[in-house]
């Protein structure tokens, strides 16, 4: 079993580019090597009402841990 770890400032950029063109979570999860799960988490975690901002999505992230 592989261990998790966490999201970086880039890869959050890399989602947030991705989302903003339209990509689906399963495009976005395979381009990163990720598992859709870890990228549908992120999103669902992390959208705000301005939609997905890497930015804000890694402050969010780094309160919760």
């Amino acid at each position: 079993m592989q261990k998790y770890t966490q999201l970086t400032y880039e890869q959050r950029y890399h989602i947030y580019l991705l989302n903003k063109q339209g990509y689906n979570q399963t495009f976005i999860a395979k381009s990163m090597g990720r598992n859709k799960s870890t990228i549908s988490r992120e999103l669902s975690r992390n959208t705000g009402k301005r939609g997905y901002r890497h930015k804000q999505a890694n402050r969010l992230a780094g309160e919760r841990h």
